[in-house]
């Protein structure tokens, strides 16, 4: 790593502590409803709809509730792709999204995944965009961040069944927490330069013409058509932008996400998403510790989250620095000199840089955040296997809205299982007693999502279909499939690239694999809220193990490598691992 990339880690970490410690005391008056400004506004709300705030249920009523509440989400996404070529704000005249491709899409952005198969300016009404996309950010984020709370209550409360009210926490979480926070970082974006508006696409012409095969009626097969006009795309984009990054979503509204200049054009806007991604998942550590009445053990799961995410940082930029071996067959001294001490450009912008956007794919990927400003498939072998493995370890690594804390939570409880198992003592965490039901809920937590990452790669590469979408043979051909289904497992949604994933057989399967892998996490995680609510504390003694403290780091640190990776590490070695070998020989 250079000296600059160092600097540009530092900063950012210290940006965002500084940023995230303010905003957890919000988080936790809004969620604790000690907002007393939002209560008398949410009050003729809960009236409207026939709600009342003051109950609160178990979480069989919590969990059915918000797994209904999505599903009539997906259904209304779908739709409006569906239906869109007749509904109003298509200045373009978009047709209507392929039943297929619709309902993939419906999935993605209702699990906060946000995998796009399609170019999003020339594919999607700005209807589709601002009233199923920007709102499902909204809906989705708001989904992971209740679900993390409600867990905390669990650790919280004692001899109770009740965990919320889901209906209230969905209203606070996006009425006084996701909606100020993306109006002001939607007006940050305009005022650096990002587009906001409803004007149709512009055409302009350029200096230089393209010539670009056209077959036409009567025409050679090989006729050509020179060009000179350009396509540039106008729409709601800052507004979209904003949500995407603060509430992990990250789908874009081009095609080329945060590498578009009209998504993100400068240094700073880039500096800007990679803090607020984030931002949310590292206040919600605060609010963590300060909810259970113990602030020292957020500060544990925000360190053993920092330490992971710097192992894959500097891994990633490293790698990135310096650059492709193979270029050195290639003879060309100048191209070699340029490689070696800029770093592998391949796939990048200029206006980042090898280390701005190494960082940005570390952010981005250790978050259940899709946005991009780099071609992850023209990294190096293993500046690309990192991301994938921030990816595979469960996205705890901060990871999404609420998905990092309640993921790494669940690797806490097991963490404090093994401790158990090790001195023959009934483990304890924060008080409550952690016995065969929470365990059972934790393995499925924690075992899902590579149970369907797994088989839905070996699906891909058994069947013609699945293969015939690959466009790169042989190792890393295998790496963009295996990333595709760990991107869709662990409701990440960037993409490899290289992999023509619009196909009815690549829709049905990432829509069924980013389903179960978000909701076949949430399900144990409040059934694990439940049961710890329904204990009593018990009172720490002298077997009590501290789950604070650097012993408890390094231990949470060591299961979360060993439970989270162990499970594809034959995979990465015939991915990323044989093509770095392959790279190393000319």
């Amino acid at each position: 790593m250079t000296g600059g990339a160092w600097q540009l880690l530092v900063v950012y970490l210290v940006a965002l502590v500084t940023l995230a410690w303010p905003l957890a005391r919000i988080i936790e008056a809004v969620m604790t409803g000690r907002f007393a400004f939002g209560r008398a506004i949410e009050a003729p709300l809960y009236r409207l709809v026939g709600v009342n705030p003051v109950i609160e249920s178990g979480f069989v009523r919590y969990g059915s509730g918000l797994v209904l509440f999505n599903a009539l989400g997906l259904l209304a996404v779908y739709a409006l792709q569906r239906l869109q070529g007749i509904l109003p704000f298509n200045p373009q005249a978009m047709a209507a999204v392929a039943p297929d491709a619709a309902f993939n899409t419906a999935v993605s952005f209702v699990t906060n995944t946000n995998w796009q198969s399609y170019a999003g300016e020339a594919t999607m009404s700005y209807l589709t965009q601002t009233l199923a996309f920007t709102v499902q950010n909204f809906l989705s984020a708001a989904t992971g961040i209740v679900v993390a709370i409600a867990l905390v209550r669990g650790f919280a409360r004692h001899a109770t069944d009740a965990i919320g009210n889901v209906w209230v926490d969905l209203t606070r979480v996006t009425l006084w927490i996701l909606l100020p926070l993306s109006f002001v970082f939607a007006l940050a974006l305009v005022g650096l330069g990002v587009v906001q508006n409803l004007s149709p696409s512009v055409q302009a012409h350029t200096l230089d013409s393209s010539t670009v095969q056209m077959p036409m009626p009567g025409a050679s097969p090989h006729a050509a058509d020179s060009m000179n006009v350009q396509t540039i795309a106008m729409g709601p984009i800052a507004s979209q932008v904003a949500i995407k990054m603060i509430g992990t979503n990250g789908g874009g509204f081009t095609n080329a996400n945060a590498a578009h200049p009209f998504e993100n054009p400068t240094a700073f806007s880039n500096f800007l998403q990679m803090l607020s991604i984030f931002l949310i998942p590292t206040a919600l550590t605060f609010v963590f510790g300060r909810m259970v009445g113990d602030p020292r053990q957020g500060y544990t799961l925000i360190i053993a989250m920092t330490v992971l995410f710097a192992i894959g940082a500097i891994g990633t930029m490293t790698f990135e620095q310096e650059g492709n071996a193979r270029l050195t067959a290639l003879g060309a001294d100048q191209l070699v000199s340029i490689s070696q001490s800029g770093g592998n450009m391949e796939g990048k912008e200029v206006r980042f840089g090898v280390a701005a956007s190494s960082l940005f794919a570390a952010i981005t990927t250790a978050a259940s955040c899709g946005a991009v400003n780099a071609m992850h498939d023209s990294f190096t072998p293993l500046g690309g296997g990192a991301p994938l493995v921030l990816m595979q370890l469960g996205e705890v690594v901060f990871g999404g809205v609420g998905s990092g804390l309640y993921g790494m939570l669940v690797f806490a409880i097991m963490a404090v299982f093994i401790a158990g198992l090790m001195i023959g003592r009934t483990p304890e965490y924060l008080g409550k007693k952690i016995e065969a039901y929470e365990m059972k809920m934790v393995a499925i937590a924690i075992l899902v999502t590579p149970l369907f990452v797994l088989i839905g790669t070996a699906l891909a590469v058994s069947t013609q279909a699945g293969r015939a979408a690959v466009l790169n043979p042989g190792a890393h051909g295998f790496s963009e499939i295996l990333y595709a289904l760990t991107s869709a497992g662990n409701n990440n949604g960037s993409a490899f690239a290289g992999l023509s994933a619009n196909t009815l057989f690549y829709n049905t399967l990432l829509a069924a694999v980013m389903w179960f892998g978000r909701f076949g996490v949430i399900v144990p995680v409040l059934a694990i809220a439940g049961s710890f609510a329904a204990k009593k504390r018990a009172p720490v003694t002298v077997g009590t193990l501290p789950t604070h403290g650097p012993l408890f780091v390094a231990l949470l640190i060591g299961v979360v490598l060993l439970l989270g990776l162990l499970n594809y590490v034959p995979a990465l070695a015939l991915g990323p691992g044989v093509e770095q070998l392959m790279l190393g020989t000319p």
